[in-house]
Parts: C-alpha cells; structure tokens; sequence
C-alpha cells in the first residue's frame, strides 16, 4: 500500500534577494512523524526561490522514501500554494521553471497544497535558518541527528498558537499589493437568538426576526455609506441568506453561497440553552469546552472540523476576489474561527470573544499569507 506523506517546506532570503536557503522536512502521514529532513544554502536569492527549492527538495524527499505516495505539502507562503493549486497565475520569470519542476516530481494527482501558519511550519522554517546560518560559515548545512530520531509534531493534531503574531499587521510592506479585506457580518437575530439558544446547522434553520430584519437595514445602510464592498458571499442558512441578501440589495450585488461558512452542527443541542445543556448533557458538555477536537452531543462536527471547512472557505474566497473587499455574511463559530485564525490565537480564545447579532468585524489578508485584523464586534450602526 503506498505511503502518505506530509511534507512541510519553507524558505528565506536575508536581504530579499540576499544569502538564501531552504529547508523541508517529511512527516508520516499518521503518525507525525519527522521521516527525512533536507536543506541548503543556496547562495543569493529571494524568499520565492528558497520557497520553491524547499518544495522541490521536500517532494523529492518524500519520492525516495515511497515513489508511489501520495503528499500534502503544507506552507506558509500563500504564493507557492495558490500558484502550485493553479488559482494564481505565475507570471514571474524566477519562478516559472521552478513550478514547472516542482509538478515534475510527482503525479499532479498525488500532491495537494495547504496554507498553513508560519508557526505551524517551524521545522521547515529552522530548517532554513540552520541552511543560511551554515551558508554564512562558509559551509553545507548538515542534520545533527538522524531525521528518525526527530520528534513528532502535532501534524495531525492543531497545535498552540500562542506564542506567534502576523508579521504583515498593520505596517505591511508595499511590495505585498492590495490586501484583501473581509468584512464579516454576522446575521442579525432569530427568535432563538435573545434567548441565547444554540442555533447551529443541525436544527430549525429559522428566519430572521423582526428585529433581525432591522438589524439587517442597518447594516445595509451602513455598509453603502461605507463604499467599499465589491462582492458579497454567505453561509446558505436561512438567516444568512436573508442578511445578505438585504446588503447586497441596496448595493446593488449578487450573492454567493458558500457552504463551508455554515454554522456549526450543535446535534442534540440544537434548540437548548446551555443551562439546559449543562443539565442534560453535563460530561458532553465539559468536554467540548475543554477540546476543539470534542463534538455536541449527537453532531459529527468539532471546532477543529469547523476550523477546516472556514479555512478552505477562506482560502477559496481569497483566490477568487485578491485584492478586493469581501462582505462575508456568517454565524458566531465561523466569524470567531476566521478572527482566530488571523490573529494566531489558539482554539479556546472562541469562548473570550464577544460577537453580537449583525455585527461587523474586518480582516485583511495579504499576498505572503499574512492577516491583520482591523475591526471586531461592531454594533456602532445598531445604535
């Protein structure tokens, strides 16, 4: 049966271009475990090519150990995945042959590219840094220790996030172009929503309340005043829809539905305060709020299956507007999830953020996979 692998790649450039290498590392694709390490100093370059050597050498790492595997490599450099997933063209000269070595390795079939984190990827990125410090010695990089001998990390499991922050923020280099910017609303409430009920994907799917249908003409009026929306995407639960579609109405948009912004499935939940959770599900209840990874009594879903489906959700959205400023109609777990995300935050920062019914929050994404959130829980045009 042949293997599965995950190979984690990354690259730098001190001076951009300046001294350069790469460094990658190929975990089992069960275990986590580090199978085979690779880097280089590569002499003068720029962050791209390093980025693309390390994936070049990641994947033929990954070939030696099993020809016929198949392998997710997962980066951080948001260029190198879109271009490689063949959402964003590749119109830099650099990079072009190096694309088209990097497909060479394996079957197209067999690799797949997730953007992750920059601290999600720090084998990689030592890696790297072990290569040009190397470099700056005058000599090749070489592993200290057998690449067996390496310890696991959480590959298959989310790890902490809190030591890490975007380095774009709020002073992003102009070489990154146009960010693009979401502005998250949140639909304005249901019946069950003053009640504080949970309303997830799995239950009624009620309609907007006639306060929530206020609350939606406010937001449409503010978001006209603003000036700045250009596309308009949403979960396609009845209350998001009927949000959106009051926005998009007065500005003059379409919607687009996306399933991967649906709220979570709350299973037996659905419809229960959480005092009436609490009472009746007590142990389901603990251990939800105690792992991402535990799901609501009857669901199939966990925060750290939301957290997937908002990524892609995310990504795809990113892909098809860069450079443009998104409305993006949601629910309280997703909007909480993309925000966490952006700041780096780990999984149980959900339970310390507010988000009120109609809401808006904004975040920016940038070329290099960076975010930067500029706006959270504002109700100012509720007022």
């Amino acid at each position: 049966m042949a293997a599965r692998f995950i190979v984690e790649a990354d690259g730098g450039s001190r001076g951009n271009p300046g001294p350069a290498g790469y460094g990658a590392v190929v975990r089992d694709g069960d275990t986590g475990q580090i199978v085979a390490e690779a880097a280089e100093f590569i002499g003068h370059a720029t962050n791209n090519v390093a980025e693309y050597k390390g994936l070049i050498a990641g994947l033929r790492a990954a070939r030696e150990l099993d020809p016929d595997a198949t392998v997710d490599v997962r980066m951080d450099s948001k260029l190198v995945v879109e271009q490689m997933s063949g959402r964003w063209k590749i119109k830099h000269p650099d990079m072009q042959p190096l694309a088209a070595e990097a497909k060479t390795v394996l079957p197209r079939g067999r690799v797949t590219y997730t953007w992750i984190p920059r601290e999600r990827n720090k084998d990689a990125d030592r890696l790297a840094n072990e290569a040009m410090d190397a470099g700056k010695a005058g000599r090749q990089w070489e592993p200290r220790k057998p690449a067996a001998a390496a310890p696991a990390a959480a590959a298959v499991a989310e790890p902490p996030l809190e030591t890490a922050a975007p380095k774009a923020g709020w002073a992003a280099p102009a070489d990154l172009g146009t960010p693009t910017t979401f502005v998250l609303l949140r639909h304005g409430e249901t019946a069950l929503t003053p009640e504080k009920r949970f309303s997830g994907s799995g239950g009624s799917d009620p309609e907007l309340s006639e306060k929530g249908r206020w609350q939606a003409e406010r937001a449409a009026e503010a978001l006209a005043a603003r000036g700045s929306i250009q596309a308009v995407v949403a979960s396609p639960m009845q209350r998001t829809r009927q949000t959106a579609e009051t926005v998009a109405a007065r500005l003059g948009l379409e919607v687009r539905y996306e399933e991967g912004l649906r709220e979570v499935d709350f299973g037996a939940w659905e419809g229960l305060t959480f005092a009436e959770v609490s009472e009746r599900y007590p142990d389901d209840l603990t251990a939800w709020l105690g792992s991402a990874k535990a799901k609501p009594t009857g669901s199939s879903e966990s925060f750290t299956t939301l957290t997937h489906r908002a990524g892609v959700a995310r990504d795809k959205i990113i892909a098809r507007h860069p450079g443009r400023t998104v409305l993006v109609v949601s629910h309280v777990s997703p909007i909480k999830t993309l925000v966490r995300l952006a700041l780096g935050a780990p999984p149980d920062s959900l339970y310390r953020m507010e988000l009120s019914a109609a809401s808006l929050c904004a975040v920016q994404y940038y070329a290099d996979g960076n975010a930067s959130v500029r706006l959270l829980n504002d109700t100012s045009h509720l007022r």
